[in-house]
């Protein structure tokens, strides 16, 4: 397993600092966000550093989603939260600021007022489909 040394989510992996632990297993930890913009806010991270989705391992990233389904399941039955994001952000122009691969267990309430959500405007088809061909020709090579 790699680890950061300065990284804050290596560092609570280790158990050099402490945290309101959920779940555990030999590839993911999953405990309370000492930052919750709502009440349940929890992260699931890989136990391995890596620094965002592109450099994780697959399987870490599979035993992510697993957890993740798990400690959602938990936040729904304990919190009855109106409703729920899971979320995950790469690079710093995406809001990542702990660059240690992890997702949000977000519980959501009515009108909360996260920054969350985008208004939905139609967009130009012609741009879609310039922007598919490339991402398709991304997939093929």
């Amino acid at each position: 397993m790699s680890t950061e040394s300065d990284c804050i989510f290596c560092k609570i992996v280790a158990g050099d600092l402490p945290c309101f632990k959920l779940y555990e297993d030999d590839r993911v930890l999953s405990f309370m966000d000492i930052n919750p913009y709502n009440d349940g806010h929890c992260l699931v991270i890989t136990k391995s550093h890596c620094p965002d989705l592109f450099a994780a391992d697959p399987d870490d990233l599979a035993a992510v989603a697993r957890a993740t389904q798990r400690i959602a399941a938990a936040v729904k039955q304990a919190m009855s939260p109106d409703g729920l994001n899971i979320l995950q952000a790469n690079g710093a122009a995406a809001g990542q600021t702990v660059f240690h691969y992890h997702c949000h267990v977000f519980p959501r309430r009515q009108d909360d007022g996260a920054p969350l959500n985008w208004g939905h405007t139609p967009g130009d088809m012609g741009r879609i489909e310039q922007n598919y061909e490339k991402i398709l020709a991304a997939l093929r090579s």
